[in-house]
């Protein structure tokens, strides 16, 4: 996987930004996004010609009512009980789409778990761990990453769980 270079380049998000500043080796894809697209999630994976069981959305729930990260498959959904005990919660739901996008500096089919404008608690998706490198979002819509889960649950600080049904 390569890795980019150290100097900011043209089009570089903060999710980007994190990564080289972290040393991380990733590689960035980009395709052309389609507004009228009904999944931003479906549409990368297919896009990049990946398994949907790669490429991961990154959804902002509230949990107790504080912001949090959950990052599970496109092929998925999320299981907000399952998000809120992995947490250490008892009660999820989905966070208000505006506040989502406030607090992580990004817009909604762009949200990256990596370069957030405040950090937030994330739990990554347990079906991460079997696949060598997933893709996440970049930070805007029609850029991905790829990188190992290793290294997005370690510069997340994430919690991995089993938190997506099938």
């Amino acid at each position: 996987m390569a890795r980019k270079a150290g100097k900011q380049q043209a089009g570089s998000t903060p999710a980007i930004v994190a990564l080289e500043k972290a040393g991380a080796a990733f590689s960035v894809h980009s395709y052309a996004h389609d507004p009228a697209a009904p999944s931003y999630g479906e549409e990368a994976a297919e896009a990049l010609g990946r398994d949907p069981a790669e490429v991961f959305k990154t959804l902002v729930a509230e949990v107790d009512g504080a912001l949090t990260v959950a990052v599970v498959p496109v092929s998925g959904s999320l299981d907000l009980k399952a998000l809120a005990a992995a947490v250490g919660g008892k009660r999820a739901a989905m966070a208000d789409p505006a506040a989502a996008e406030r607090t992580t500096g990004y817009v909604r089919g762009g949200i990256s778990p990596l370069g957030q404008r405040r950090r937030l608690p994330t739990a990554l998706d347990a079906s991460a761990r079997s696949h060598a490198t997933i893709c996440v979002s970049a930070g805007r819509r029609g850029l991905e990453i790829e990188l190992s889960p290793a290294d997005l649950a370690a510069l997340t600080d994430a919690v991995i769980a089993p938190i997506a049904r099938a």
